[in-house]
């Protein structure tokens, strides 16, 4: 039942093992295997995010293999140890940043601006927004908003992440002007929809290489989603209504109990920060 994408992912990782470390039955492998694994993919230069969601994957195939099965061995791949990661924080746009790239927006006016303005005023990752149906906006009710959830072409990170998200701002004009020119396509953004699946990465590359020029350096078009934080902080917007806006995991039991944030007063909080700051 999973995607093409998770599919090929999966595959991808259980080659890598038979190509090191040869076909073994499970019992086969050592931790010391486990460990020239690792050592393999970093000379090859991945990054340790990178080899620690590979192994990840490749422990998930292998304890579902000696659940399902019933064998009676352990999982080489279960405790490697991985290095720390000298991770490089990633950083906001500045919001004259955000307000140059939105006026580019508007004075180009065409399909792939539209989607960084909707990012620059929503925070919605970019796979969000790329995987958006023309049903999944809301122009005419009294808030409008974007009802973001899960397509059969593009899944959602976790369960948090289905919500909904009140449009202000830049964001409003560029989800207008792309319901305007969906031309009978069922898809936001058809360029990068053909039916099975949403090409996030084709979106990726296009805009990132489109905003270098505009922004710091070390700034990607994920950094909307760090800038929005930022923005919504700055007016002293609660944490948990950030939460609810972004999609992001809030914290405490109490939080999971009740409806949720009224879309009418996230509403109220976008709205400040979508004029002039």
């Amino acid at each position: 039942g999973k995607d093409k994408t998770f599919i090929r992912g999966a595959s991808r990782n259980v080659d890598v093992v038979i190509k090191h470390l040869g076909d073994k039955s499970l019992d086969g492998y050592s931790s010391a295997d486990a460990a020239a694994l690792r050592d393999a993919m970093l000379d090859r230069g991945l990054s340790i995010a990178s080899v620690k969601r590979n192994f990840s994957t490749i422990r998930s195939i292998i304890n579902l293999t000696i659940s399902e099965q019933g064998l009676d061995c352990g999982n080489a791949f279960a405790r490697t140890f991985m290095p720390e990661e000298d991770r490089q924080r990633r950083l906001p746009i500045p919001i004259e940043c955000i307000r140059a790239i939105q006026s580019d927006c508007r004075h180009i006016d065409d399909d792939m601006r539209w989607l960084v303005a909707l990012l620059s005023d929503t925070g919605m990752r970019l796979g969000e927004a790329v995987g958006l149906a023309v049903e999944d906006v809301h122009l005419d009710d009294e808030t409008p908003y974007i009802n973001l959830i899960p397509h059969p072409w593009r899944r959602l990170k976790t369960k948090g992440s289905e919500r909904c998200v009140p449009l202000v701002g830049e964001a409003l004009w560029a989800a207008s002007r792309a319901i305007e020119s969906a031309s009978g396509s069922s898809f936001l953004f058809p360029r990068y929809n053909r039916g099975s699946s949403s090409n996030a990465n084709s979106a990726s590359a296009a805009i990132n290489k489109w905003l270098k020029p505009r922004v710091p350096e070390g700034c990607v078009i994920h950094s909307f989603r760090h800038s929005l934080r930022d923005r919504l902080r700055a007016v002293e917007c609660p944490s948990d209504i950030i939460d609810a806006i972004g999609g992001w995991t809030t914290t405490g039991v109490g939080q999971r109990y009740g409806l949720g944030q009224p879309l009418d007063v996230k509403a109220r909080w976008m709205g400040l920060i979508a004029g002039p700051d």
